[in-house]
């Protein structure tokens, strides 16, 4: 699909929360060039005295058309994140560029098994893949661990509940809260956890880990400690306000 250099204004056509920090906003932009699955965006945020701000969001949607899906979650002292979270309406106008980045992104033709590792609103680039897994019909072998913090703090728990069949797994980890009767004590994403919970080595997945930083580094520090190739291990992280 193409890239796009330049600017383009979409509008807001819903804004949705759906976690105590956290928002789901679906943009119409006009000149969407459409974007793979695992692919990002830039966001610019003018003020009225001409400051800017630009701060890069993961894509939930994937394919053609000009409907793009973005999470946010709100952090306190960012300059950004508060504004989608706490202020935008449908029918406000952002500005966007993208789709950029060829490196996290899943195709229809891969036909390899595939491990996904989510922390927190790291999930949208998942759900992503996992969307286009689905629709491609695919029988790539898929499985998911997400780690939140609890069950209130999950984006697309309904949506991935409903992917799970003979070619998609999912496993979570909940790390201050967990439901009531779930079999793990709550607390952080371990080594027991990634050995439990994922594809073996021996499958020789292609595995996409996406999260704050400090979690995408420990995660990925396992996995090689576990025996899977650097080579085979995809990351992206944030950390941005």
């Amino acid at each position: 699909m193409a890239i796009v250099a330049g600017w383009l204004v979409g509008t807001v056509a819903r804004a949705m929360r759906v976690t105590p920090q956290g928002r789901i906003l679906v943009l119409d932009v006009p000149e969407w060039p459409g974007n793979l699955a695992g692919q990002h965006l830039d966001l610019r945020l003018t003020a009225e005295d001409g400051y800017q701000a630009v701060r890069s969001y993961s894509i939930a949607s994937f394919g053609e058309g000009t409907s793009v899906e973005l999470a946010v979650d709100m952090l306190p002292d960012g300059e950004v994140s508060p504004y989608l979270v706490e202020d935008v309406e449908p029918g406000d106008m952002l500005e966007v560029r993208g789709p950029l980045g060829n490196f996290f992104v899943w195709r229809d033709s891969q036909t390899e098994p595939v491990q996904l590792i989510a922390g927190g609103s790291g999930i949208v680039p998942l759900v992503s893949i996992a969307r286009a897994h689905r629709a491609a019909a695919s029988t790539a072998k898929f499985r998911m661990l997400y780690s939140v913090r609890a069950p209130e703090d999950a984006y697309y728990a309904s949506e991935l509940a409903e992917l799970v069949d003979d070619s998609f797994a999912l496993d979570w980890v909940y790390t201050r809260t967990a439901p009531e009767g779930f079999a793990r004590t709550a607390g952080r994403i371990t080594r027991a956890d990634i050995e439990a919970s994922t594809l073996p080595v021996a499958d020789n997945p292609l595995v996409y880990v996406c999260g704050p930083t400090g979690f995408v580094e420990a995660v990925a520090r396992i996995l090689v400690d576990l025996g899977h190739p650097a080579e085979r291990i995809k990351t992206e992280r944030f950390g941005g306000k």
